[in-house]
């Protein structure tokens, strides 16, 4: 029963936006996870997916799955790249991973309208400006 999974506190995993400027000078978006622990994450699984309305109409994007096997400590992984199309759903990452042979999971949810140029901060552990997800 899922009541008698011990819940555990996640802490120093992060996600992050990550805007980029290609050769064509047009921005580029990807979604990082970062691991700002001092030890590895393993067997680290990300669900993610997108979903809400546009002019009164229903909309959900594809279920994306990803697996890694590790992150190291203080290390980040490029998830996916992610389009501006979809900046006005809720982008949700459900993330779950193992430390010490114990699952720790956590969802990590981007409101609507939350990845803007106006959000963004310059995040130092990827040397990058983006919107980062605590």
């Amino acid at each position: 029963m899922i009541k008698d999974i011990p819940q555990r506190l996640v802490e120093g995993v992060h996600l992050a936006v990550i805007r980029t400027v290609n050769d064509a000078e047009e921005n580029e978006w990807s979604v990082y996870l970062l691991n700002h622990n001092n030890f590895p994450l393993e067997t680290v699984l990300i669900a993610s997916t997108g979903y809400g309305t546009k002019d009164g109409e229903d909309q959900r994007t594809s279920t994306l799955r990803h697996m890694f096997e590790e992150i190291s400590a203080g290390g980040h992984v490029l998830i996916e790249p992610i389009q501006p199309d979809v900046f006005h759903l809720t982008n949700e990452y459900f993330v779950t991973y193992y430390k010490d042979r114990e699952i720790y999971e956590k969802r990590f949810v981007f409101v609507p309208d939350t990845i803007t140029e106006d959000n963004l901060s310059y995040i130092e552990s990827l040397q990058q400006e983006g919107v980062i997800h605590p």
